[in-house]
């Protein structure tokens, strides 16, 4: 029967859009979702919502993570223009082997789901670098999952976006992986059912989605949506930032394809995103950057070492944040 769906779509047609902005029916789906701002981290406040991590590098790179204290202090922290500035120390000459001072911050909030926008102006370039923005479960980690949204090493030239996730029988087919405009890293990884520890990754093979190409263009937005319909990931450049996110009020569904996406066909996005906090580091060297394949593949000259004790190798390694932004799906 016809009569039936077309009364009840004018009936929504009359109800206050915040109301109606995602109403599904059977196998059909009437607007689009709004978000609503949840928190929003930018200028002089950034450094009060977020934690200092000063602990030692999970990862093994040769950095020496500073408190809030010790990251002002020495200048590797700080707020100009109202762009937030997360440095690493590009002053002091090492020994080869000594660790760099650098920064690691979390969030204070965790996160079950959401829209996260952010906007880099820059971000840290040059070999022996580790730069990412990522989450990770601080609830129930690695079961609750980590998403890696910008991630690469030394003079890579693309962006690398990979969900993790143990436990489980959480898997992504080619057909959960599908309408992307970023290609598939490893799809036996992806399918994998029997693996204890899955990592299902993209790869955005343009030359403004990561270090020195993303710089030249003026840094850009990477905005993620998490929610029961799994992880989305979309990044624009400078230039081309959508008027919604400009003007707060970011509409996914008009952004076209995104660069990466894990839909929740075969995984339970309730068990393995949860409890979230948002990450901001730049690790030196350590298990990727510093591993001798990918070192040879990066043609740096020297010793991953090496290149940590000269600090004139620094010059470019930091994060300039305009804001990140937390909506609530509404």
């Amino acid at each position: 029967m016809r009569e039936f769906p077309i009364f009840l779509l004018s009936l929504v047609s009359n109800l206050n859009s915040q109301l109606a902005g995602y109403l599904k029916l059977p196998g059909v789906q009437i607007g689009s979702p709004s978000f609503t701002l949840q928190d929003d981290y930018r200028g002089q406040d950034f450094f009060n919502q977020f934690d200092f991590i000063s602990r030692s590098d999970p990862t093994h790179g040769l950095v020496d993570y500073q408190s809030k204290q010790n990251a002002i202090a020495k200048g590797l922290a700080y707020v100009q223009n109202g762009v937030t500035v997360l440095a690493v120390d590009n002053k002091t000459v090492l020994p080869s082997g000594s660790n760099r001072a650098s920064i690691r911050i979390e969030s204070k909030k965790k996160y079950d789901s959401g829209l996260f926008i952010a906007d880099f102006e820059a971000m840290p370039v040059g070999c022996s670098t580790w730069p990412a923005w990522w989450s990770r479960s601080v609830t129930d980690y690695p079961k609750g999952g980590e998403i890696d949204v910008i991630e690469g090493v030394n003079s890579q030239t693309f962006n690398d976006m990979t969900f993790w996730r143990k436990g489980g029988s959480c898997n992504f087919p080619p057909a959960s992986l599908s309408g992307t405009t970023s290609s598939i890293i490893d799809q036996k990884k992806c399918s994998d059912t029997t693996t204890d520890l899955m990592s299902c990754g993209f790869r955005d093979g343009k030359a403004n989605s990561f270090g020195t190409g993303f710089n030249k263009a003026g840094g850009g937005v990477y905005a993620h949506l998490v929610n029961d319909d799994g992880i989305s990931i979309w990044h624009f450049p400078r230039k081309s930032i959508p008027k919604d996110i400009k003007n707060k009020k970011p509409d996914p569904s008009s952004w076209g394809k995104p660069v990466a996406r894990w839909k929740s066909t075969k995984c339970d996005m309730k068990k393995h995103f949860r409890g979230h906090k948002l990450v901001i580091n730049t690790t030196l060297c350590g298990s990727w950057a510093g591993d001798p394949g990918a070192w040879a593949r990066s043609k740096c000259p020297r010793t991953c070492p090496e290149t940590v004790a000269d600090p004139k190798n620094f010059n470019g390694a930091r994060w300039k944040i305009k804001y990140i932004s937390v909506y609530k799906q509404v």
